[in-house]
């Protein structure tokens, strides 16, 4: 790939910081790995010196462990990051999916409907990327359809080892059908006005991440910060 004919209007350094995140939280780059400035500017066809400011960039946001003597290497996975950044969902999605029973837009029940036929369709290719990317979209309409987009921006910010978590289970296991379930039942509740049970439904799924979370973390111990 030409990196730098197809970064498009970013700046060299955002392009490269852009494109390490995103390997590093789909897992093509997995926990653990190191990475080299050399290697990564070969790689990229830049200096040296917008990977050394995405390395800093992406340690700020704990993706990335500078060990002195040792090198720079992905992050491992934070359990009690991710236990936190669950906890923190929990509580504001049940909150978000109460006023949307109570009032949500009708672009955003319209987007949620063709978000969920879209889900169906990955669960057929076994597209595990495409099925983060929707359910995470799933929860991000939520937010929108009740006027609380910039608090879904916060919130992501604050989810990294989650999602880094979230990606791990999406490829260890596709059987996806219980996710779209969920979701599907959401939807309905919401239609319905049905509070309690939005409110019900939507714990019950944010709280799989705390079984995933043993089996993951037995499954895949490198992956995962002791």
């Amino acid at each position: 790939m030409d990196f730098l004919r197809r970064q498009g209007t970013l700046s060299t350094r955002d392009a490269v910081y852009a494109s390490l995140k995103e390997q590093i939280l789909s897992l093509s780059l997995p926990p653990g790995t190191p990475l080299s400035e050399n290697e990564t500017s070969q790689q990229f066809q830049v200096s040296r010196t917008p990977v050394r400011e995405s390395f800093m960039r992406l340690a700020q946001e704990g993706l990335v462990q500078v060990l002195p003597q040792r090198g720079t290497f992905v992050s491992l996975i934070d359990t009690a990051l991710v236990e936190e950044a669950r906890f923190m969902r929990e509580h504001l999605e049940t909150a978000v999916i109460e006023l949307a029973c109570a009032s949500f837009h009708a672009d955003a029940m319209s987007r949620l409907e063709t978000n969920l036929a879209k889900q169906q369709e990955s669960i057929r290719q076994l597209d595990e990327s495409g099925m983060f990317e929707l359910d995470e979209e799933f929860h991000r309409i939520l937010f929108e359809g009740c006027g609380k987009s910039h608090t879904w921006g916060a919130l992501s910010q604050l989810t990294i080892h989650l999602n880094r978590s979230r990606r791990l289970r999406l490829a260890d296991d596709h059987n996806w059908q219980h996710l779209y379930e969920q979701h599907l039942a959401m939807a309905d509740a919401i239609r319905s006005g049905n509070a309690e049970g939005a409110r019900g439904l939507m714990k019950l799924h944010l709280s799989l991440n705390i079984a995933d979370q043993a089996m993951l973390k037995e499954k895949y111990p490198h992956y995962y910060k002791d």
